[in-house]
């Protein structure tokens, strides 16, 4: 069983976004529309309704999307460096040949393709795209021992793990163990370049990072921030900058303890299929939207 289902991003121009991840990425558009207001109130956002939104999908058909929102960030806004969804993570086939399609791409490596510290068994790249968001572009070469990871079966895939920036690690685990019922997976400590820049941090400086399953399949990666990161910055009533919204499955919404920051409501859409669905917050407030999977 499978739990994520999508990523919500916000952009400054939708279509052109999504023209971006249809050209380079080859993604496939699947929905357009404006954000209805009930479900942008559900997120704390009513001033988001009305905006323009495209859903796409992987060249593979996998039913895991990306949703492209827009709205204005804050002139302060600045990707890894505030807590809440900083990157999503896509499977690749082949990173080396990615890393040549990224570098002719309006999106810009910040990260080539390498080993990962103590993770041999994934070689990723990292690029920023233009709207500022972090894509982690990852080839699996083998299953960590107790896990399973999603394998690309085209050329760029799915997306497959969500990556959260957190002010206390252990209590956001703690909170994903309780209300969602996902397992611990691994703990460890590795050189995170990318940290590094962001807070001019000595590059060997080891960050804490911790990975969420459910039955086999890893699919959330929480990062302890350093103390130098900050809440995210915002506009009132508006989604937040960035990645703003994390849309999981779950088997049974009446075994979510709470308390829900939007009630579960029934929904239209490719993302929600007219299931329920509503809204948590984690302890630094970031926006987690949970589809029953019945």
């Amino acid at each position: 069983m499978k739990l994520l289902r999508a990523a919500t991003l916000v952009v400054s121009d939708p279509k052109a976004t999504a023209a971006r991840y249809v050209e380079w990425l080859d993604y496939q558009i699947k929905e357009e529309g404006t954000l209805p207001a009930e479900l942008a109130s559900s997120w704390g956002a009513p001033n988001s309704a009305g905006q323009s939104y495209v859903v796409l999908e992987p060249a593979s058909g996998a039913p895991v999307y990306l949703r492209f929102v827009a709205g204005d960030p804050p002139v302060d806004y600045r990707p890894l460096r505030s807590y809440g969804w900083a990157a999503i993570e896509i499977c690749v086939q082949d990173v080396l040949a990615v890393n040549e399609r990224m570098a002719k791409s309006p999106f810009t490596i910040i990260g080539p393709p390498r080993t990962l510290d103590g993770v041999p068994t994934i070689f990723p790249m990292q690029v920023q795209g233009p709207d500022q968001e972090i894509v982690y572009l990852t080839e699996i070469r083998a299953d960590p021992p107790h896990h399973d990871l999603a394998r690309a079966t085209v050329l760029i895939d799915r997306l497959f793990i969500l990556v959260l920036a957190c002010s206390d690690l252990p209590a956001s685990l703690d909170w994903f163990e309780r209300q969602l019922g996902l397992r611990i997976g691994d703990q460890m400590d590795i050189v995170y370049t990318m940290l590094a820049r962001a807070f001019d941090l000595p590059m060997e400086q080891k960050h804490r990072i911790a990975t969420l399953v459910h039955d086999r399949d890893l699919f959330l990666e929480l990062d302890q921030y350093p103390p130098q990161a900050q809440k995210r910055p915002g506009r009132p009533g508006h989604l937040p900058p960035g990645i703003a919204l994390a849309t999981l499955m779950h088997p049974n919404l009446s075994a979510i303890p709470g308390p829900w920051f939007s009630e579960p409501q029934r929904r239209s859409g490719i993302l929600y299929g007219d299931r329920l669905s509503g809204t948590l917050c984690d302890p630094d407030g970031t926006l987690v939207e949970i589809v029953s999977i019945d």
